[in-house]
């Protein structure tokens, strides 16, 4: 426990001085870490000893570098371009093992290398971009604290009042009042978060977009947290990596934020935040 509480109290300020200080380039530094890392982590519990290195060295080289294009605004051609160098070094390493008669590579592990290289870091690039836009600090940071606070909410509610438990057998232990809670504390965070960042960006919040990503974004950290512990009951595994003492590895950290960043990103893209001041 002591471990644990000291890596967070020298990582979570970190991170947080990073994202707030300018330029943006030096947070899409530390989301291009902690995508290749996730993408690592995925692929060492997935793949089953059938990754060959040099899909690997293109999945983690592309969860490296995608998450570039949002800070230079390289648009859908870039991510296409890392999608198809991916998918074609993939299946050309499944025909030469084939070929070859070796261990075999399958159409799952191509799979594996295009989510651990391509989706893993698309989703996290949604962080780079919030940070780039008008405001970003505060964007960016309401996405981050969301998924945080989020899972803090469902965690205390589920330990002080959960009963109905075993919902489903991915987290038998979360239970219908830790979901509630999540929800609960998602929103109410939203809504205060929006009225205290506003008054400091000089800003009028939207009272409606903070609730409705408050609800949805709370509702994707949910999902995104169950998502990766279904991934660790059928690889069984207990932690993704150890780069974080007593919190596992990046993909441990960062699993509700992959869901929880885009849906962010898309509520504030049509529906701003902040609004606009007249001059």
């Amino acid at each position: 426990m002591a471990k644990r509480i000291l890596v967070a109290v020298i990582f979570v300020p970190a991170l947080l001085a990073v994202m707030l200080v300018p330029p943006p380039i030096a947070w899409t530094a530390v989301v291009c870490f902690i995508s290749a890392m996730a993408c690592f982590e995925l692929l060492r519990a997935t793949g089953e000893g059938k990754l060959t290195p040099p899909m690997k060295a293109a999945a983690i080289l592309s969860a490296a570098v995608l998450p570039l294009g949002s800070w230079a605004g390289l648009g859908t051609a870039y991510v296409n371009l890392c999608a198809f160098v991916v998918t074609a070094v993939c299946f050309w390493c499944a025909i030469r093992a084939y070929d070859g008669h070796s261990a075999p590579v399958g159409f799952f592990q191509v799979l594996v290398c295009l989510f651990g290289g391509v989706i893993i870091p698309l989703a996290l690039a949604a962080l780079v971009e919030l940070r780039c836009m008008e405001h970003g600090k505060y964007l960016v940071l309401f996405a981050v604290l969301l998924a945080f606070v989020t899972d803090a909410g469902a965690y205390f509610a589920g330990v002080f009042l959960g009963k109905h438990r075993g919902i489903t057998q991915v987290s038998p232990n979360k239970s219908v009042e830790g979901y509630i809670g999540g929800f609960a504390s998602g929103v109410v965070f939203a809504l205060l978060y929006g009225l205290v960042a506003g008054e400091i960006a000089r800003a009028p919040a939207n009272l409606l977009s903070l609730a409705l990503c408050g609800l949805f974004g709370a509702l994707a950290t949910e999902v995104g947290d169950l998502a990766f512990s279904f991934v660790k009951r059928q690889y069984g595994v207990k932690d993704f990596g150890h780069l974080l003492p007593g919190h596992g590895g990046m993909l441990d950290r960062f699993d509700s934020m992959l869901f929880c960043g885009p849906v962010v990103l898309f509520i504030v893209q049509c529906l701003p935040v902040f609004e606009a001041v007249a001059a």
